[in-house]
C-alpha cells in the first residue's frame, strides 16, 4: 500500500519516540487511580496546571452569560457561529495584550494590533519560525536543556535545525556568553545559517526565570550577529519566588531601543495554557513589533485559528481585572506550596534539585543514583522509575541536557495526596537502590580482602582454577577487577 505522507513516515524530528512521549504511553497503558488503579504509573511527565481550577470554575459559575454566550441577557450565538475574521476578536486580543501587560506589572504595554492568535504556542512557535523565512539550512540556538517538544514543533515541517547552546549545572545551567560563541561557531562548521535564538522564559524544563543579565547578553549578541530573538513566555505568570520575572520587552524598554532595528528583532511566544491551566482551549499567541512578521503570521493564523466561542468566553474572563488579580496571586501561591511539598519529599529520599522559582516542574538531579556517569545508565534509571516505581518523569538526555543524570519533575497536574504517593514511592526505591549497592559493596570489599591476604599454595590453587574457567587476558581483568 502506498504512503499517503513520505514526511510522516520517514521523519524522525517529530521527535515522537523519544523517552518524553514514551512516557506519556506507558502512563496512559497504565493510569494511575486512588480507586480503581492504585498501582497504576503516576503522571509526573506533564506539565499541566491544575491547582486553580476551583477558582476558574467559580468564575464561570458567577458569569453564565460569557458561557451561554449571551451579552447582557441577549444570545450573540449566532454571531459566534458564524464567520469571524481570522486577526481575531478586537474585544479579546485587547483583554489578551492587558493581560500580558498585567503579568509584567504594566511595566511595559502591548499593542493588539502586533498579538497575532494561534491555536496554542505550539503553532505559535512553529508559524514563527516560518514567518522568520527559517527552513532547509538555517538553524536556531536554544540553550539546554530545553523542551523536548522544540524538536517537533521548530524542526518537523520548517526543516530548519537546532544547534544547542550547552549550558552547565556548574552555574545553575546559565547563558554564558563563551556558550554563545561556541554554538553559533558551531553552525557556522555544519554549513547551517543562523536566523536566530529561542529561549524560554521562565525555562522549562528548569523552572527557573532568566536573569537580567542574561537576557542583556542575548540582547547584545543579536544586535552583534545581526539575528533575532524569540522568547516564549508562556510561564511568566507561575513565578512564585523571587526573583521576579522580567520579559525581554522590558529590558528593550530600559534600554531605549523604540525605533530601533533590535526592537523590530525580539519576538514573544505567548498561551494561556501554563498561567490559566487552559491547554484545552488551544489559545497561543505571537508578539512582534515587526509589521512584515505580523503580516505573515497573521496570514498562517488562519492554519490554525481560536474559535470565536473561545475568543468570546475566555475575553470576558480576562476583563475581569479583580478576577485575575485574585486569581493570579492565590495561584502562585498554590504552586509555591506544591513545590515546596515536592523538594521536601525529594530532600527526604535524599533527592537534590536546582532551587527553582517559577514553572510547574522541578529539575531534579539523580546522578548519583546511576550506575555510571553515562545517558545509558540515565536510561536504565528512567525505565525503573516508569516501570517499577510507577512514575512517569523526564530524563534529562530528552530535554538534551549535556550532563547525564538529571530529570524533569512535575507537580501540578495531581492532587495533594498524590504527590505525597510518589513520594513515598521514591523514597522506598531509592532506599533499595542504596541498601542493595552497600549490600554488594561489603560483599566485593570482603572478598577483596580474603583475596588480598591469601599466598602460597591456597593462592596459586585459586589462580590454577580462574585458568581453567578463563584465558589470560580475561583471568588477569577477573583478578584486577574482583579481587584487589
Amino acid at each position: 500500500m502506498k504512503l499517503l505522507s513520505r514526511k510522516g513516515a520517514i521523519c524522525n524530528t517529530h521527535g515522537q519516540d523519544t523517552p518524553y512521549f514514551l512516557g506519556w504511553q506507558e502512563y496512559e497503558k497504565n493510569p494511575y487511580d486512588e480507586v480503581r488503579n492504585p498501582n497504576g504509573i503516576i503522571q509526573m511527565g506533564l506539565a499541566e496546571n491544575q491547582l486553580s481550577f476551583d477558582r476558574l470554575e467559580s468564575w464561570l459559575a458567577a458569569n453564565p452569560d460569557a458561557a451561554g454566550f449571551k451579552k447582557n441577557g441577549v444570545s450573540i450565538f449566532r454571531d459566534l457561529a458564524l464567520f469571524q475574521d481570522y486577526h481575531g476578536l478586537p474585544s479579546f486580543k485587547k483583554a489578551m495584550t492587558d493581560f500580558m501587560s498585567d503579568i509584567r506589572g504594566n511595566k511595559v504595554e502591548f499593542d493588539p494590533k502586533n498579538l497575532v492568535l494561534m491555536a496554542g504556542a505550539t503553532s505559535a512557535n512553529e508559524a514563527l519560525i516560518f514567518s522568520l523565512g527559517a527552513g532547509e539550512g538555517d538553524a536556531l540556538l536554544l540553550p539546554t536543556p530545553y523542551y523536548p517538544g522544540f524538536d517537533r514543533d521548530l524542526k518537523w515541517r520548517t526543516k530548519a535545525e537546532i544547534v544547542p547552546i550547552i549550558c552547565s549545572s556548574s552555574n545553575g545551567f546559565q547563558i554564558t556568553k563563551s556558550a554563545l560563541e561556541k554554538a553559533y561557531k558551531t553552525a557556522g562548521k555544519k554549513n547551517l545559517k543562523v536566523k536566530g535564538i529561542l529561549v524560554t522564559n521562565p525555562s522549562n524544563p528548569l523552572g527557573t526565570t532568566i536573569s537580567k543579565e542574561e537576557l542583556n547578553l542575548l540582547v547584545d549578541f543579536i544586535d552583534k550577529k545581526q539575528i533575532d530573538l524569540i522568547s516564549d513566555e508562556i510561564y511568566s505568570a507561575t513565578v512564585f519566588n523571587s526573583p521576579e520575572f522580567t520579559s525581554i520587552m522590558e529590558i528593550l524598554e530600559e534600554r531605549k531601543l523604540r525605533d530601533t532595528q533590535l526592537w523590530n528583532r525580539v519576538h514573544i511566544v505567548y498561551s494561556l495554557s501554563k498561567d490559566l491551566g487552559l491547554p484545552g482551549f488551544r489559545v497561543g499567541a505571537i508578539y512582534s513589533n515587526n509589521p512584515t512578521v505580523v503580516g505573515t503570521a497573521t496570514k498562517m493564523s488562519s492554519f490554525g485559528l481560536v474559535s470565536s466561542q473561545t475568543q468570546h468566553l475566555l475575553g470576558e474572563m480576562l476583563s475581569d481585572k479583580i478576577f485575575t488579580q485574585n486569581y493570579l496571586s492565590e495561584n502562585q501561591k498554590r504552586l509555591k506550596k506544591r513545590q515546596e511539598q515536592l523538594v521536601s519529599g525529594l530532600k527526604n529520599a535524599g533527592i537534590h534539585c536546582l532551587k527553582g522559582n517559577a514553572g510547574l516542574f522541578t529539575w531534579v538531579d539523580m546522578s548519583h543514583l546511576l550506575k555510571n556517569k553515562t545517558f545509558e545508565a540515565e536510561m536504565d534509571l528512567w525505565k525503573k522509575i516508569v516501570y517499577q516505581v510507577g512514575l512517569n518523569i523526564s530524563p534529562g538526555s530528552s530535554c538534551h541536557c549535556s550532563e547525564p543524570g538529571w530529570f524533569r519533575v512535575c507537580f501540578a497536574n495531581m492532587s495533594e495526596a498524590t504527590l505525597d504517593l510518589a513520594m513515598v514511592r521514591l523514597k522506598d526505591f531509592v532506599d533499595s537502590l542504596l541498601t542493595s549497592s552497600t549490600s554488594t559493596s561489603t560483599s566485593t570489599s570482603a572478598e577483596r580482602r580474603v583475596y588480598k591476604t591469601k599466598s602460597g599454595s591456597r593462592w596459586k590453587l585459586f589462580k590454577w582454577i580462574c585458568g581453567l574457567m578463563f584465558d589470560k587476558r580475561e583471568q588477569d581483568e577477573w583478578i584486577d577487577n574482583y579481587c584487589f
